[in-house]
């Protein structure tokens, strides 16, 4: 009879232990288990609701008990009052926990800034801006606030003779004052010895090589053409002939939309206007290209004064060395320049 009575009590205690070890199992996968089939990422603003927050979470969570583990963990470590903004990347295979404790650290995964092509600080401001936290009238502001261009040794120039053309890994919720440092520190890295060998070259200060830049990226997009093009703004800023480069009167305009400068807009009184003013202009017309900037330091050593747009318009040009020879080359791309907007 006792043993009997052992045999049941074993039994029941063996069936108890099943039991919390399985519940115990059940436990450990919901916490510790894969809770995403697949990677995708998520944006956590300064401002975003918390209930906002945690069902964009949980909706890419795969069961719904699981979603009921984040809300626990979530509390356990009081995620809503230490959520940090960023952005961030969940993992296929990603557990409840990791989750929970990645956003509570603030372990963001970095996004890619794309910087070119700009032709304005609000352009800029305005690209930068669709791509990291900040919002483009606070980007403005600091591009444009005189302490910080002083900090960066732009003190009446424009800052945006300072941005490289690159694709950049920042976090997301870099500052406008983060951003302008590590823009300050890739411009010093790429002014590396050989290019600083090669400016002193040129006779220009960087300042310059970079607004030169901008006017030759604007001329063309052939990088085969680019050197050529610089060769021929640099005899002219040595022998003190006005540039009369099309693209500043654009500039100066403000009518990017421009196809063809015609002799009122050469008139148009802006010190942007190169048709007007002798040397270059006081700022660079657009973030140019590497390859542009390289041109500039490594330009063709010719004696070319002039060029024009080939009546081909294949995008080259025909370089010429006297005003007579230029105007030539003028006549012939504007016969066919009627001729094909006939």
């Amino acid at each position: 009879m006792k043993r009997k009575i052992f045999k049941k009590i074993f039994g029941f205690a063996v069936a108890i232990a099943v039991l919390a070890a399985g519940s115990l199992i059940v436990a450990y996968n919901l916490f510790y288990g894969s809770a995403v089939e697949k990677d995708y990422s998520i944006f956590v603003s300064n401002c975003v609701q918390y209930s906002d927050f945690t069902a964009e979470v949980k909706k890419n969570i795969n069961s719904s008990l699981k979603n009921r583990a984040f809300d626990i963990y979530a509390a356990h470590l009081n995620l809503e009052s230490r959520l940090k903004a960023g952005h961030y990347v969940i993992k296929s295979g990603q557990s409840v926990i990791s989750i929970v404790r990645m956003f509570v650290l603030g372990e963001q995964t970095p996004v890619r800034l794309v910087i070119g092509g700009a032709r304005t600080l609000p352009q800029l401001a305005g690209r930068i801006s669709k791509q990291i936290m900040a919002d483009s009238t606070a980007l403005l502001t600091a591009l444009r606030d005189k302490e910080l261009k002083a900090k960066f040794g732009y003190k009446r120039d424009s800052i945006i003779a300072m941005f490289i053309p690159n694709t950049y890994q920042v976090y997301w919720t870099i500052t406008p004052e983060q951003l302008l440092e590590r823009m300050s520190r890739e411009y010093n890295a790429f002014w590396n010895e050989n290019r600083e060998a090669l400016l002193a070259t040129t006779k220009l200060t960087k300042y310059q090589a970079m607004t030169l830049a901008s006017i030759v990226y604007e001329e063309t997009k052939n990088r085969a053409e680019m050197p050529k093009i610089a060769g021929v703004y640099i005899n002219r800023l040595r022998k003190g002939i006005k540039l009369q480069a099309c693209p500043t009167v654009k500039y100066a305009m403000g009518d990017f939309a421009l196809t063809r400068i015609l002799y009122k807009h050469l008139r148009y009184d802006s010190p942007f206007n190169t048709y007007r003013n002798a040397g270059l202009p006081p700022a660079p017309i657009c973030i140019p290209s590497i390859a542009a900037i390289d041109a500039v330091l490594n330009y063709d050593k010719n004696n070319y004064l002039y060029f024009c747009a080939k009546p081909e318009f294949d995008g080259t040009h025909n370089f010429a060395r006297t005003l007579s020879e230029h105007n030539a080359n003028s006549r012939k791309y504007n016969e066919a320049y009627k001729r094909l907007n006939k």
